[in-house]
């Protein structure tokens, strides 16, 4: 969808009303009784908020270099449902970095849905720090406390605005690849790495507390989720969908993620899908 067309739909379409309870029956129940969707369905607009999972960025090995995917998830799903899908990711945001723009982009382009997808590089350290001084008090980029109260905030600024957001969990990382990435394979910077972590599963570990607390946010504030960390987590080998640096979606790791989107919107919202 290109930026004219997302922009004419802009103009035409008006807003979803939700009730402030986004994962209530009643909520289901407002957007399928609302014959805008049953006739103008084309008017819908998705904004996606979030990192570089969400931007398409992956490792590619024959150039040792970090590219975009063409067939990214928020670019497969452009072609799946009907409306606009406007993608805002950015490479290396955390919701420290993503909360102005998304606030920002909400307030002027009046979505109906947000797909808010922030938590992988939140949970992130200086590695080189780390490497350099494992004895020193290390903090994550966004601390937990930090996390909770900005994507609670987001989430009631959205639904002031009458948007409906729903967040999106983690992608389950691959410790140990992630471990050698980090400390870019260098046996000084990973005893000095284990040295302050303790262990590699750790890592595992540490993102997974803040994938739980997206799921307390959603608890709290009634919103919606969707579960794109089980949709990994159902297959033995879940990191066959990573990426070599053990925290990005491969190729058919973004379509296993367009997948779970798009079982989601089946559930309650298959008329805003195209029927091939």
């Amino acid at each position: 969808m290109s930026q004219e067309a997302y922009n004419k739909n802009r103009e035409n379409a008006t807003r979803v009303r939700t009730s402030e309870s986004s994962n209530t029956a009643s909520e289901v129940n407002e957007l399928n009784r609302d014959n805008r969707y049953g006739t103008s369905a084309e008017g819908i607009r998705y904004l996606v908020s979030g990192d570089s999972i969400s931007k398409g960025v992956i490792y590619d090995e024959a150039r040792s270099k970090y590219v975009i995917l063409k067939e990214n998830y928020v670019s497969l799903l452009q072609g799946c449902l009907k409306g606009a899908v406007r993608n805002t990711a950015r490479f290396g945001n955390t919701l420290l970095k993503g909360v102005g723009h998304l606030k920002r982009d909400a307030l002027e382009d009046r979505p109906n849905v947000v797909l808010i997808e922030y938590g992988g590089n939140d949970c992130d350290f200086d590695w080189d720090e780390i490497a350099r001084n494992p004895e020193a008090d290390h903090r994550p980029k966004t601390g937990f406390d930090e996390f909770r109260v900005m994507l609670t905030e987001s989430i009631e600024y959205l639904k002031s605005l009458q948007i409906t957001p729903v967040l999106m969990t983690l992608p389950p990382l691959n410790a140990e690849s992630y471990f050698k990435w980090v400390s870019k394979n260098d046996p000084e910077a990973q005893r000095n790495i284990l040295q302050w972590l303790g262990s590699v599963t750790k890592i595992y570990w540490w993102q997974e507390r803040y994938n739980s607390t997206i799921l307390k946010v959603s608890a709290a504030t009634g919103t919606r989720f969707i579960d794109v960390r089980g949709a990994f987590l159902e297959h033995p080998d879940f990191t066959r969908f990573l990426c070599s640096d053990g925290i990005h979606p491969n190729k058919e790791g973004h379509q296993l993620i367009c997948d779970k989107v798009l079982d989601f919107m089946r559930t309650d919202y298959g008329h805003l899908i195209h029927q091939r």
